[in-house]
């Protein structure tokens, strides 16, 4: 088969890695990609965005199967781009990616099909947005509606700070149009983990569990970023966690889009708090998480391509889903300054390490290609997360060890990252 990846981040790295491997993959082809990727795909110039010169490009290439992976792409419908040119596509349509297009959506779905989650309101207006977090107690949780690189969540301590929030998002519009209406939701307390399940829109198939930092600084401290590690699975995912959110959340909010005629074919992530009453939904994805992906997706014994058109198929319920007995970390080698301002074009030393290295992954998030001596190319930071450096091991506190010292090999200038990625772990076991 000849497959396409329509991405050019880590998560998409991760995929290509997978589908690379697989037996049915004849041609690899991503779009846009990045230097990683590079080395398993034929990467072509076109914006994620770009769903006319996608699809044409994947005709001229006889593309058989095509992976929508980022967010955007799938809220704007490039999804259905391929599939309406009669392309086999993994990823949904625009009017189920809504689910995490809409924070207002999703929360609304949940309330009427009994999916647990936090309490919330949404609002369209400033002024009554105030109004209510006036009768509320703090903290306050602040959701633009729509998407924002992962980082239009804020979590304030003070009544003045989410009057401060309100403004950056509805009035000043930090994240543009994202906030253009605000869920603001009940503050939860708990342990936090991300469970990505393949759905083909009757069936879903769970995959094992992970959990993301999101803080830019140790000690969950700074600012939300798009993710500056992860780690899988979590110990604080339960068999009898496992088996209420498979009833309650993800069997049932499958169902329910399929209710509303949004039937759901892709990956569901499913964001959890794990509180005092049990397991709550945070939020909904459309895709796989980055940088979930990095440490989920090295783990599979399955077959990706497999699993993947079983989901564009309808045939997910022949799918023995199955991961492997170890642990996964991955902790991101960012860019100094990240996420708000960084200098980008440095060169990325000690890559070739990782080429022959069993159970060490290095998956590229920000890279470019740049003209280097001797007409010889060079690898070169082009984004605020760079590098997302994956290790295997018998259990997550091997995992981190392994990780943390895969991360010595690699240098560039302005290199930063958290050191406590999966510490907390490490500290109770």
């Amino acid at each position: 088969m000849k497959i396409m990846i329509v991405g050019g981040g880590g998560r998409e790295h991760a995929i290509a890695w997978a589908v690379a491997k697989s037996p049915k993959c004849e041609k690899l082809y991503a779009a846009p990609g990045n230097a990683g990727i590079a080395e398993l795909a034929e990467c072509v110039d076109i914006s994620v965005m770009d769903a006319d010169s996608l699809v044409a490009f994947a005709k001229d290439k006889s593309v058989d199967f095509v992976i929508v992976a980022p967010d955007d792409p799938l809220a704007a419908g490039v999804a259905d781009a391929f599939l309406d040119a009669g392309i086999k596509t993994f990823g949904p349509r625009k009017n189920a990616a809504i689910i995490e297009a809409s924070k207002a959506f999703s929360k609304d779905l949940m309330k009427k099909y009994d999916i647990p989650s936090a309490a919330y309101e949404t609002f369209t207006d400033a002024d009554s947005a105030i109004k209510y977090l006036e009768t509320q107690e703090a903290p306050y949780v602040l959701k633009a509606d729509g998407l924002a690189l992962g980082k239009g969540v804020l979590i304030c301590q003070t009544l003045d700070e989410a009057k401060a929030g309100i403004q950056e998002i509805m009035v000043d519009k930090k994240f543009g149009d994202a906030g253009n209406k605000v869920v603001i939701e009940e503050f939860m307390t708990g342990r936090e983990v991300s469970v990505l399940c393949f759905s083909d829109g009757k069936t879903i198939l769970p995959m094992t569990s992970a959990q993301d930092h999101k803080r830019a600084g140790d000690g969950d401290t700074g600012l939300n970023t798009g993710g500056m590690g992860t780690f899988s699975p979590s110990p604080f995912y339960t068999d009898e966690i496992a088996k209420f959110c498979e009833e309650n959340v993800y069997q049932r909010t499958i169902d329910a889009m399929a209710a509303e005629g949004r039937e759901f074919k892709g990956v569901l992530f499913c964001g959890l708090m794990l509180t005092e009453k049990g397991p709550r939904v945070l939020e909904f994805n459309a895709r796989f998480g980055d940088p979930e992906a990095q440490v989920v997706i090295p783990r599979l014994k399955n077959d990706i391509v497999e699993v993947m058109e079983a989901c564009a198929d309808g045939t997910l319920d022949k799918i023995d889903l199955q991961f492997e007995d170890n642990a996964a970390v991955c902790v991101m080698l960012a860019s100094d300054g990240y996420p708000v301002s960084y200098k980008k074009g440095f060169e990325i030393k000690g890559l070739d390490a990782f080429k022959e290295k069993e159970g060490y992954f290095i998956f590229h998030s920000g890279t470019k290609f740049a003209d280097g001596e001797n007409g010889e190319k060079k690898v070169v930071t082009n984004g605020g997360r760079v590098l997302g450096v994956t290790a295997l091991g018998s259990t997550l506190k091997e995992a981190r060890a392994n990780a943390y010292k895969a991360t010595e090999l690699i240098d560039f200038d302005n290199k930063y990252m958290r050191h406590d990625i999966g510490k907390a772990i490490d500290d109770e076991n």
